[in-house]
């Protein structure tokens, strides 16, 4: 993500009007093709200035879809994972993934706060925020939590991705996560100006408050206090819910599977599937 959102985050503050919709049991989770359809009738209504931010969140759409559904049911290997991270990346992972591991046991037994807070607290303090440009030499690339953990640098959504993965095999249940689709504004409470942005939600109960995950923001906060996140969509692998008034712009995802499959391959190559 553009480095001006770390900018305008570090030195914002928090308004207390509830900007994330909350979660109800009357919401149902909607199709890929549904979501699709709704996208497109947007983009012909407000033309192309969404596409940019609308193809990103397509993009994260399809890939976390399936990456949901891989690590909700395939087998977890983590002796494998940390063996990787030694002959792979050195010594200076390895270490880095034992800490990890270590953290997922002591979390375990924990109230899933103190989970939420602890897996925010690691990511956040080890990995730097960086584009993927400057990181893999891409526009848009997807890593793994292993390669996360040994490049420890990515951007939103591979902190998202960390947290989530991490949080699943931490014990917390699929259905109190989303990984979210978000536009962020920049700029102050009358800016104009948003840019895709990617977080982890939490919802201690189907209809509560839903408690922010960030990489730009240190701090949890629930969604009441982060006015400056408007919600596209969220899901898990249980579907997914379009929030907001607002939706993004997208083109066929199905010509981009192949990435998020070979996303998925790297995962389970790693030890997660």
């Amino acid at each position: 993500m553009n480095n001006r959102i770390h900018q305008y985050f570090s030195g914002q503050s928090f308004p207390r009007t509830l900007s994330f919709p909350r979660r109800r049991e009357s919401i149902a989770p909607i199709s890929l093709v549904a979501v699709d359809s709704r996208l497109r009738g947007n983009d012909r209504a407000h033309g192309n200035d969404r596409k940019a931010v609308g193809n990103f969140g397509v993009r994260l759409l399809v890939s976390l879809c399936f990456l949901a559904c891989a690590i909700a049911f395939s087998a977890v290997d983590l002796d494998k994972m940390q063996s990787l991270a030694l002959s792979r990346y050195g010594p200076n992972t390895e270490k880095t993934v034992v800490e990890w591991r270590a953290m997922i046991e002591t979390i375990k037994p924990l109230p899933d706060h103190k989970k939420l807070a602890a897996v925010n607290d690691f990511f956040n303090a080890r990995i730097r925020w960086v584009e993927d440009i400057d990181n893999w030499g891409e526009n848009d690339y997807w890593a793994t939590p292993l390669e996360t953990m040994a490049r420890r640098k990515g951007d939103c959504e591979d902190f998202s991705i960390a947290k989530f993965v991490t949080l699943l095999l931490g014990g917390v249940e699929m259905d109190k996560l989303r990984i979210t689709y978000v536009k962020a504004q920049m700029g102050g409470r009358l800016s104009k100006n948003y840019v895709a942005h990617m977080v982890l939600a939490y919802y201690p109960s189907p209809s509560a408050d839903p408690m922010i995950l960030d990489n730009m923001v240190d701090a949890l906060r629930p969604a009441s206090r982060r006015e400056d996140l408007k919600p596209v969509f969220g899901f898990n692998s249980e579907g997914l819910w379009v929030g907001g008034s607002a939706a993004p712009a997208t083109k066929d995802p199905g010509a981009k599977l192949s990435r998020w499959r070979d996303l998925l391959q790297r995962m389970s190559a790693d030890g997660l599937g």
